[in-house]
C-alpha cells in the first residue's frame, strides 16, 4: 500500500503529535525541575524494526541515539503486551547514566510482533555514583552512577515493585526518583494508547504503509540536499581542554547523493568522564545532517539513510566499556558538531555557521537540608550562539544538541537551597565578524547549606572559532569565592565543596563570528 502526499502530510503530523503530548503530561507529572522546569527530556516513535518513525521537538542528543537505543532493545528483550522496558546503560543502548529511557512496545490484534514502540528519555537529577548529581570526576563507568541493563519494570502489565526498589536504593533522593520515573512511565503510557487508536481508526496496514512512506520520503528529501552540495572531502580536526586533550578527526565525503563521515584518526578513548559511545556520535552527525535539509521534514531514520558513519571501535568517540561517558552526552556531542560544522563550511560557506559556545556547561550539586532530607541538582547554562549567513548569532542560548530552558530563578530557589547572585548576559563574550557571535551568561550562586558542587564543561582554554575570518568567542570562566575571601578559579571537570555564604560564578561561553566585520 502506498499513501499520497497529502495522506502522508496528515500522517506525518499524527504521528508526531503523539510523543509531543507525553511532552506536555511528563512536564505536568513529573517531580523535579530538571525536568518540569527544564524540559530535561525527549520522547519518540519506533518503528517495528527499532528505528525512529517520529519524534517530539525536544532534545537533540536524546533523539538522534533513539536508533540505537531501539536495536539494542529489540536485541536484548523479548517483548510483550503491556510490557514498559527500563534501561540507562550507556553500552547497551543508553546515553549516559542520568538519562534514564522508558520503552513500551505497542502490538495489535491479528498482527505479530511489536508494531512500533513508545520511547521517554529524561535525565534524572542524580543516579548513584561516587559525586552528587551523578556528573562527577571519575575514570569509568561504575563510579557515575547506577547500571541499569534493559529490565521490565513493568511486567505484562504489572509493576515490578523489586526492580524499582533497587533503583530507587541506589539514588541519593529516592522520592524525587520515583515520581520522575513514575511520569515517565504515564507519558509512555499515553503513547502507547494513542498509537492503538490510530491503529483502530486506519488499519494496521494504513499505518504501516504511512510508517515506511514517511521513512522514504525523508531519505529522498536528504538525498536531493546532498545532491546540492559539491562533491569532495572535507576534513576537520579540534581538541577538547579536557584531561589529555584528545583529539576528535572528522573527513566528510560526498559524491552525488552520499555522504561518508569518517573519525579515523580520533584519539583513543581516555579515563575521564569525556568519552562518548556509538548512540551520542550517530546523534550529532544525525543532528548535523538534518540542519542541511531545508524544508520543514518529517524526522525520522530516513534521513541517515544516505549516511554512512565509521567510528573506529575503542576511540574516544566509540567509546567501550567501561570507559566513562557522562560528560560525552553533554559536552563532548557538542564538539562533535562542531567538527561537523567546520567541515562542512568548506563544502557550503554560505549555509554553514560559525561554532556556537561548544559545550552545556553543566552545573550539579548535592547535600542534605539543616532538617536532615537530601538533595540534588543538575543545570545546564546557555552561552553563545555562533554568528551566521542569516545574521548575528544569538545570546544566552542552549546550541546545537540540547534544548532545554533554564532554570527559572524562583523555581531554583525554591526546590533548594541556593541564592540566585547574579543571571545576566556576559556582554563583549561573542566574537566579531560581520556577523558577531552571541554573549554568553554569568550565572553566580550562593550556598545556604553545604553543598558538593561539581562544573562539568569545556571551551575553558579557547573559545568557539569564528569561521570566514570572524573571530572566537570568548572562552568560558568557572570561579568560587569563600566568605570573606577573593575568587579563585574552578577548573573545568573539578568538585569544591561550598558552606554556607560560599558563591560560585559561571561565565559561559560567546559564540564565533561570522566572516570578517
Amino acid at each position: 500500500m502506498k499513501l499520497d502526499p497529502v495522506d502522508l502530510n496528515v500522517f506525518h503530523h499524527l504521528l508526531a503529535a503523539i510523543p509531543e503530548e507525553m511532552g506536555v503530561l511528563l512536564r505536568r507529572s513529573a517531580f523535579s525541575p530538571n525536568i518540569k522546569e527544564r524540559l530535561d527530556f525527549s520522547c519518540a516513535l519506533t518503528g517495528s524494526q527499532g528505528d525512529m518513525a517520529a519524534q517530539a521537538s525536544h532534545i537533540p542528543v536524546h533523539l538522534g541515539s533513539v536508533h540505537v537505543t531501539g536495536r539494542h532493545l529489540l536485541e536484548r528483550v523479548d517483548m510483550r503486551p503491556g510490557d514498559l522496558i527500563l534501561l540507562n546503560d550507556p553500552y547497551k543502548g543508553g546515553t549516559h547514566l542520568p538519562d534514564v529511557t522508558v520503552f513500551a512496545p505497542v502490538f495489535v490484534p491479528r498482527r505479530r510482533g511489536m508494531m512500533m514502540g513508545v520511547m521517554c528519555r529524561a535525565h534524572h537529577a542524580d543516579i548513584g555514583g561516587a559525586w552528587p548529581g551523578s556528573m562527577g570526576p571519575v575514570n569509568d563507568v561504575h563510579g557515575e552512577g547506577l547500571i541499569i541493563p534493559p529490565v521490565r519494570l513493568v511486567r505484562e502489565g504489572e509493576m515490578d515493585e523489586d526492580i524499582l526498589a533497587m533503583v530507587l536504593a541506589n539514588t541519593r533522593t529516592p522520592d524525587e526518583r520515583r515520581g520522575d520515573l513514575l511520569a515517565q512511565a504515564a507519558a509512555v503510557e499515553l503513547g502507547r494508547r494513542r498509537v492503538l487508536e490510530l491503529f483502530e481508526q486506519h488499519g494496521a496496514r494504513r499505518l504501516q504503509a504511512a510508517v515506511d512512506g514517511l521513512r522514504s520520503h525523508a531519505a529522498r528529501v536528504t538525498r536531493a540536499t546532498l545532491r546540492e552540495l559539491p562533491d569532495g572531502t572535507w576534513r576537520s580536526e579540534a581538541s577538547l581542554d579536557g584531561p589529555g586533550t584528545p583529539k576528535i578527526c572528522v573527513s566528510i565525503s560526498k559524491r552525488r547523493d552520499r555522504l561518508v563521515v569518517d573519525f579515523a584518526g580520533t584519539d583513543p578513548a581516555i579515563d575521564a568522564p569525556f568519552n562518548a559511545n556509538e548512540a551520542i556520535t550517530l546523534s550529532a552527525v544525525f543532528y548535523v545532517v538534518r540542519l542541511l535539509v531545508r524544508e520543514d521534514l518529517p524526522t525520522n531514520s530516513g534521513c541517515l539513510d544516505p549516511v554512512t558513519v565509521r567510528i573506529p571501535a575503542g576511540c574516544l568517540l566509540n567509546a567501550q566499556t567501561p570507559s566513562p561517558v557522562a560528560g560525552g552526552n553533554v559536552e563532548t556531542s557538542q564538539r562533535i558538531v562542531d567538527v561537523l560544522l567546520l567541515a562542512l563550511a568548506e563544502a557550503a560557506p554560505d549555509r554553514v555557521p560559525a561554532c556556537s559556545q561548544g559545550t552545556m556547561n553543566n552545573l550539579t550539586a548535592g547535600g542534605r537540608r539543616a532538617d536532615g532530607s537530601p538533595f540534588t541538582f543538575y543545570e545546564t547554562l546557555g552561552g553563545g550562539a555562533g554568528g551566521g549567513p542569516s545574521g548575528p548569532g544569538v545570546s544566552g542560548i542552549q546550541t546545537h544538541m540540547t534544548n532545554t530552558l533554564n532554570t527559572p530563578i524562583e523555581a531554583l530557589e525554591a526546590a533548594y537551597p541556593v541564592l540566585v547572585r547574579q543571571y545576566r548576559l556576559r556582554d563583549g563574550s561573542g566574537g566579531a565578524g560581520r556577523h558577531e557571535g552571541g554573549d554568553g551568561l554569568i550565572r553566580e550562586l550562593e550556598a545556604r547549606e553545604r553543598m558538593r558542587v561539581t562544573m562539568l564543561a569545556m571551551r575553558r582554554s579557547d573559545g568557539a572559532p569564528g569561521v570566514g575570518g570572524g573571530a572566537s568567542g570568548a572562552a568560558g570562566r568557572d570561579r568560587v569565592r569563600t566568605v570573606g575571601g577573593k575568587w579563585r578559579p574552578l577548573p573545568a571537570g573539578q568538585s569544591v565543596t561550598l558552606d554556607p555564604g560560599d558563591r560560585i560564578r559561571v561565565e559561559t561561553p560567546g559564540g564565533g563570528g561570522w566572516r570578517k566585520g
